[in-house]
């Protein structure tokens, strides 16, 4: 009879499988053309930032519609937002420079010159940095958010792809050449541990349960592999879709979410005590492999456009103002 109580109190708390409770809400249309990379989400203001051919589009998250635009950012990729300074930081990879502006007026205060081809960025609060990873250099620049100037420079070892900060002064990063995971130190200057992550491979996606320390990384051959953070373990892996490129954790639902170009999105619930199990899939749109996350309503933002066979081969081309993002809301 105890066994058997346990067992309904388990059944009875655990996350069923497919109950994510995420559907489908709205659909931004943005329009334009150019290929588009990261998002990023200014919850307090009520704002979405997304990367795009060679600006940043600015759209109300009350409204959909656009309300601003930051011009003149070649090769866009990622965007830091450091609130507490009140300026984004954008990379700008064919200018091998950073685009700073001012938060509220949306402005150019500033061009900064990193490494060659800066692609993602993060802000680590806990020391007051925006981390710049230059993915033809295999580096970090390191810059500070308030004086708007960069600090030095890491050498990483590999090329880097997307990060987490622990807010405790360290910062995780993925070297997808070489399918493992640096830990660094943005104020030291220095590397502290490079980690295997075997069976993954092509480390792409990176998110973090500070709580639990575990890196949640987003792999190309189709999984997330769950990182002892202290460690450096692989803990376990689970399943996802083709070409995954960003991923979210969301310390209130404890899901932790994998965006594949493939058109779906994987929802990983932590159960606890290293113990994590696929709730969903979601079904969004082929082509939206990127994604932010408003840890205040828990909805998430894929950008996404149509696309067409090259007939020259490689690369799928644009359909011509197809360009949007998909919400989808938490209920």
């Amino acid at each position: 009879m105890k066994k058997l109580a346990i067992g309904l109190l388990i059944a009875a708390t655990a996350v069923i499988a497919g109950s994510s409770g995420y559907e489908e809400a709205r659909t931004f249309t943005i329009g334009g053309n150019g290929f588009w990379d990261y998002v990023s989400v200014d919850s307090p203001g009520r704002r979405l930032f997304v990367s795009h051919a060679t600006e940043v589009d600015v759209v109300s998250l009350d409204t959909g519609k656009v309300v601003g635009k930051i011009p003149d950012t070649p090769g866009v990729h990622g965007i830091a937002l450091a609130p507490d300074a009140g300026k984004g930081f954008i990379t700008a990879g064919q200018a091998n420079a950073v685009v700073i502006f001012d938060l509220k007026t949306l402005k150019t205060i500033r061009r900064l010159s990193v490494g060659k081809k800066p692609d993602a960025t993060i802000f680590d609060e806990s020391t007051g940095s925006v981390l710049v990873f230059n993915g033809d250099s295999d580096s970090a620049s390191v810059i500070d958010a308030r004086r708007a100037v960069v600090t030095g420079t890491v050498a990483l070892g590999g090329g880097p792809e997307f990060a987490a900060a622990d807010g405790k002064g360290k910062v995780f990063v993925n070297l997808e050449d070489k399918s493992q995971v640096v830990e660094f130190d943005p104020k030291a200057l220095k590397v502290d541990h490079t980690w295997p992550l075997a069976p993954c491979q092509s480390p792409s996606a990176m998110s973090m349960d500070r709580e639990s320390r575990r890196l949640f990384i987003g792999c190309r051959n189709q999984m997330t592999a769950v990182v002892n953070a202290d460690t450096g373990k692989v803990v376990t892996t689970l399943p996802i879709g083709r070409g995954v490129d960003a991923g979210r954790f969301d310390p209130a639902t404890k899901f932790a979410f994998a965006s594949c170009g493939d058109g779906t999105t994987t929802v990983v619930h932590e159960d606890g005590n290293d113990h994590y199990s696929v709730v969903d899939t979601l079904h969004t749109r082929v082509s939206a492999r990127t994604m932010g996350l408003d840890l205040k309503t828990h909805a998430i933002y894929l950008p996404f456009a149509e696309t067409k066979p090259n007939p020259k081969g490689g690369r799928p081309l644009i359909v011509p103002d197809s360009f949007a993002v998909l919400e989808m809301t938490h209920q």
